[in-house]
């Protein structure tokens, strides 16, 4: 696959050769949905937690006598069925996570690559570099670019200055090529790859 390679101004800078075996997949919804659920998994604090009869402070005195009252029998006030009493099975501090095959993790990746470039999503350009790290020039950039909801991903390390004048810019998102991930690149409209991210890839999936 071969798609034209652009700079932040705009401008034609080459072409370079996708690998059809990351970015010529036939999408699958399905792997891409358990890697999906897979992060968002991970990422949820498991911070819930309700107190059960045996946490909640309460006399554990019999509350009447057990026969003469006519009504049911009733021993501990700290029972769920009591206002003030412990929660029964209740949420408890855990952790949400669950194991995940790493080649279908990889497998997610390569299948969410190929549905941006599929949908015409997939943007190159050649580096993503700022002289001067202002947000009002980047912005300009951007809508040159049409780009208003964007994960860029550059090589091994994000140039300071760009990242800075990103940082503001609503729906934008910057990463290094270590933190790509199919979540963030589904939740964004396009995906802005440099030239170093795509030979990182290729490396990657080599």
């Amino acid at each position: 696959m071969e798609l034209n390679v652009t700079t932040l101004e705009g401008k034609a800078a080459g072409s370079v050769n996708l690998s059809d075996e990351i970015f010529g997949l036939e999408p699958r919804k399905d792997i891409i949905q358990r890697v999906v659920n897979w992060q968002l998994a991970k990422r949820q604090a498991g911070t819930h937690k309700a107190k059960g009869r045996a946490e909640v402070w309460r006399t554990g005195k019999k509350m009447y006598k057990q026969k003469g009252t006519g009504g049911a029998r009733h021993g501990s006030a700290r029972v769920p069925q009591f206002r003030g009493g412990g929660r029964a099975f209740g949420p408890v501090v855990r952790s949400h996570a669950h194991d995940l095959p790493k080649k279908v993790r990889q497998l997610g990746l390569r299948h969410a690559l190929s549905a941006k470039a599929k949908d015409g999503g997939l943007v190159v350009i050649d580096n993503a570099e700022l002289k001067d790290a202002k947000t009002k020039a980047l912005i300009g950039h951007f809508s040159g670019l049409g780009l208003t909801s964007a994960l860029i991903v550059d090589g091994t390390e994000v140039n300071n200055g760009f990242a800075q004048a990103a940082r503001n810019i609503p729906h934008i998102d910057v990463l290094p090529i270590q933190g790509i991930n199919v979540y963030d690149i589904l939740r964004r409209q396009k995906l802005v790859l440099t030239k170093a991210a795509v030979d990182a890839l290729e490396a990657r999936f080599k």
